[in-house]
């Protein structure tokens, strides 16, 4: 032995269990429930839609990897995958195969691939997808018609607007909260348990709320983000509703309507695209919250809560470098 060399690699010395693979499956097991609800309420139109969304997604990145960058596979660890179930649930169950299609290549290809790949990105690449879709193809993005697994012909198609869009139109007409509840029934019940007309990841809040907990146990995210967020939105709405209750909906019905939780929980909460300190997790979650809000009241669109996100992800190289996390073993000096 006392010839035997001792070698020392620099440190850290300190390695964990996890790896890209095991978070981005333990992010699909979380989705799971939202999944299935969504197929449940979307029938098999819904089941296309992910299919055709994983399977487009993993194609183009696969592609430009293998003959574009001529590089090895990079599909092997689940993100893209997880990439094109984000995509889907960004998406009406009505999406036409060649929507669903361009939101893929624009989700891989533009926004994650053009950038260097994987931890490269700045922005979330389904959120880009669902984004650059809403802009370019309008009428097909807000087409809500579906039928479940228990249609038997076309007079069972379900279509309707939204929650968010019959507030923002009604308001805008002149009705108040009031009429617009005698009108609609909007069924805080149904919103958090079952079919309520929008994207397919808007169809029931407590699934993703489930996903959340999972998550939260799992340790693959922390709770600052997804908090400060829903924290926000529910102070912002709930100051404009105590002073103007008939022309403002309540914190509830924005919390639990449109693409709130979702994009909360497993969208701002991306490792790429998110700050990596505690404080500036909670800067960039109130930023996400108030401009959602604003997006939400002022602005011409019924649903803000993408374009919060990315106009955050935009902001985060700098929340980065004034708030950075404090490194391991330094020691803070007494002021």
């Amino acid at each position: 032995m006392a010839n035997a060399k001792l070698l020392i690699s620099p440190a850290p010395h300190l390695h964990g269990a996890e790896n890209t693979r095991r978070i981005m499956r333990d992010v699909l097991l979380a989705l799971t429930p939202a999944v299935l609800v969504s197929i449940y309420f979307s029938g098999w139109n819904g089941v296309m839609v992910f299919a055709i969304s994983a399977l487009a997604c993993v194609g183009v990145e696969y592609g430009i990897q293998h003959f574009m960058r001529r590089g090895p596979s990079t599909i092997g660890d689940l993100s893209a995958l997880l990439t094109g179930v984000l995509l889907a649930l960004n998406l009406p169950a009505s999406s036409p195969w060649w929507l669903v299609c361009i939101g893929a290549v624009v989700a891989i290809g533009i926004a994650k691939m053009t950038f260097g790949g994987l931890g490269n990105n700045l922005f979330n690449p389904a959120l880009v997808g669902r984004v650059v879709l809403l802009i370019s193809f309008p009428v097909q993005m807000t087409n809500w018609t579906v039928k479940s697994f228990f249609s038997t012909g076309a007079a069972d198609a379900i279509s309707g607007p939204t929650p968010l869009v019959i507030i923002k139109e009604g308001l805008s007409k002149g009705l108040t909260m009031e009429q617009l509840h005698s009108i609609y029934d909007f069924s805080y019940f149904e919103m958090l348990f079952g079919k309520i007309d929008g994207s397919m990841g808007e169809a029931s809040a407590l699934a993703l709320l489930i996903g959340f907990g999972y998550l939260l146990i799992r340790k693959v995210i922390k709770w600052h983000i997804p908090v400060s967020i829903l924290l926000t939105i529910a102070a912002f709405t709930g100051i404009m509703y105590a002073i103007d209750p008939l022309h403002n909906a309540d914190p509830l019905f924005h919390l639990l309507t449109g693409g709130v939780l979702l994009g909360a929980i497993f969208m701002a909460t991306d490792y790429v695209t998110s700050p990596m300190s505690t404080k500036g997790m909670w800067i960039f979650g109130v930023g996400i919250g108030v401009i959602t809000v604003l997006i939400r009241v002022f602005g011409s669109y019924p649903e803000g809560i993408s374009f919060a996100i990315l106009i955050m992800n935009a902001t985060v190289p700098l929340i980065n470098m004034y708030f950075k996390p404090k490194r391991f073993g330094k020691e803070v000096a007494n002021v």
